[in-house]
């Protein structure tokens, strides 16, 4: 794909960002963190603009990191462009750098958080899937609606994951945090509204009419008061050290690729196709400590 994977309009004091790999359900590629805050920046820059809406086209909001390639070929989340290296396979034969990889993960955050430190208000639209990397991406808007029958998770967390922004435990608080992180399971958005991970939930044929209500009630609010009040709220998280938390969980994301267990996950995708890995992955099946011996044909 060629053309560019975020999209940007505007209307009656609106800006709507759109994540624009539909094929993919709006994979990550490593265009659109730069490309979102790309937009994210011109919808500051307009003075027309009070609030963004972010969304997804197709499917789905955003289904994660695009990492087929990478995980079949031993390039790691990253592939060869956190490594340094020309190709995946240079990349499999060069040694792990962590602060590489801290650098390009630190950067994709950074990008999403765009979204949290954006002077305007920013509301995800949340339908299909915000899954791993996507959960990092609507999780870093200051508001989400989210469908009832929309899924959002962080399964990557069972083994190969770190949530980089550590927006989980901001949201849910410790415990709540704790279960969807040690388990790496997926809630829809009604229990995510329930739980207050996400603003509210809507019926599916009512989520566009839902978020352009609340874009209406905060777009008659002006710029000046609409930033202060997010700056403000936002300081609270910052005393709570969200920054320094982000250092850590991206330090980690690093390291989760690159343990026994991670170079296991790795292995097994190269061997049986990423597809076969997940399934491995979230069917609740024991992750081999230590990265085991990939499994032959007739065991999976």
């Amino acid at each position: 794909m060629t053309g560019p994977v975020v999209l940007f309009e505007k209307k009656d004091r609106k800006a709507y960002i759109t994540l624009n790999r539909p094929d993919r359900l709006n994979a990550i590629d490593f265009r659109m963190p730069g490309e979102l805050t790309a937009a994210v920046r011109r919808a500051n820059d307009d003075p027309e603009v009070h609030v963004i809406v972010l969304q997804g086209a197709g499917r789905a909001f955003c289904s994660g990191y695009d990492l087929k390639v990478a995980a079949e070929e031993g390039a790691g989340t990253q592939g060869a462009v956190t490594q340094g290296a020309d190709t995946p396979d240079q990349a499999r034969d060069t040694a792990w750098d962590p602060i590489k990889d801290y650098r390009a993960m630190k950067g994709f955050t950074d990008d999403y958080f765009s979204l949290w430190r954006s002077l305007k208000p920013t509301i995800a639209k949340v339908h299909g899937y915000a899954i791993a990397g996507g959960s990092d991406i609507a999780l870093s808007c200051d508001l989400v609606v989210m469908a009832e029958d929309a899924r959002i998770g962080y399964p990557p967390s069972r083994v190969w994951g770190c949530p980089t922004t550590a927006m989980w435990v901001y949201r849910l608080g410790a415990e709540r945090a704790k279960r969807m992180l040690l388990t790496g399971d997926t809630i829809d958005g009604r229990q995510a509204a329930e739980w207050g991970l996400v603003l509210e939930s809507a019926p599916a044929d009512e989520l566009d009419a839902r978020v352009e209500a609340l874009a209406d009630r905060i777009a008659g609010v002006p710029i000046n008061q609409l930033a202060m009040q997010k700056l403000m709220i936002n300081q609270a998280y910052d005393n709570m050290g969200l920054q320094g938390t982000q250092i850590l969980a991206t330090l980690f994301d690093g390291i989760t690729r690159h343990s026994p267990e991670g170079r296991w996950f790795q292995e097994f995708a190269a061997t049986h196709g990423f597809h076969e890995a997940v399934k491995w992955r979230d069917s609740g099946r024991w992750i081999p400590e230590g990265g085991g011996p990939v499994p032959g044909p007739g065991d999976l």
